[in-house]
């Protein structure tokens, strides 16, 4: 998700909790100590699932973000031609300065793949460019619902917290984009700052 300057805001504290409700932990897996120990064969195992793993192992800055390319490549393909083509034709809409014409496509993208997460992400991109937080925020936080590991959407309500002064939240927040992405320098320089910041106001 793109950043864009903002002024500070005020998002309720209901808003701020529902967000954060998508980097609650998964339910812990059921026992499996009586089941004979299975190799899965890697055809069998999502090619974007291997991304991740990948992503999460390296240190280079450089080659993390190669691997993170290919995971926004995976993610940006919706699987409809249809949902494709009116995501390309929100993006020059967008170039173009019209965001009122990206925000109907982009409302067209999501209503017709409701489960499409990238709609969802680049519907909340547009709002957080037109000032609209609160609505970016609630798009967010559906990103996070459908796929947990969005660094990108992370990275954007990590943005929105951090501007509505809710510095422990935002630092949490980059904190969780680290757990998917270690490699990534934004949000590395983000959670010093936030720490330092918080260490510094309990002094």
């Amino acid at each position: 998700m793109r950043h864009f300057t903002f002024k500070a805001l005020t998002v309720p504290a209901a808003s701020l909790f529902a967000a954060m409700l998508a980097f609650s932990s998964p339910a812990p897996a059921q026992d499996q100590a009586d089941e004979p120990a299975t190799i899965v064969p890697d055809e069998t195992v999502d090619p974007i699932d291997r991304l991740f793993a990948e992503l999460k192992r390296e240190s280079d800055a450089r080659q993390a973000e190669r691997i993170s390319q290919r995971i926004w490549a995976r993610w940006r393909d919706s699987g409809s031609a249809t949902a494709n083509l009116l995501m390309q034709w929100a993006d020059k809409a967008v170039t173009d300065k019209d965001n009122s014409l990206a925000l109907d496509l982009l409302d067209q993208v999501v209503v017709l793949m409701p489960d499409f997460a990238e709609g969802w992400n680049r519907r909340a991109t547009l709002h957080y460019a037109m000032g609209n937080h609160a609505k970016s925020m609630s798009d967010i936080n559906r990103v996070l619902s459908l796929e947990p590991r969005h660094f990108g959407a992370m990275a954007g309500m990590a943005a929105i917290l951090d501007a509505a002064g809710n510095d422990a939240l935002a630092l949490r927040a980059w904190e969780q984009m680290l757990k998917v992405y270690p490699a990534n320098h934004q949000a590395q320089e983000k959670v010093g700052e936030l720490a330092d910041k918080l260490a510094g106001s309990k002094t």
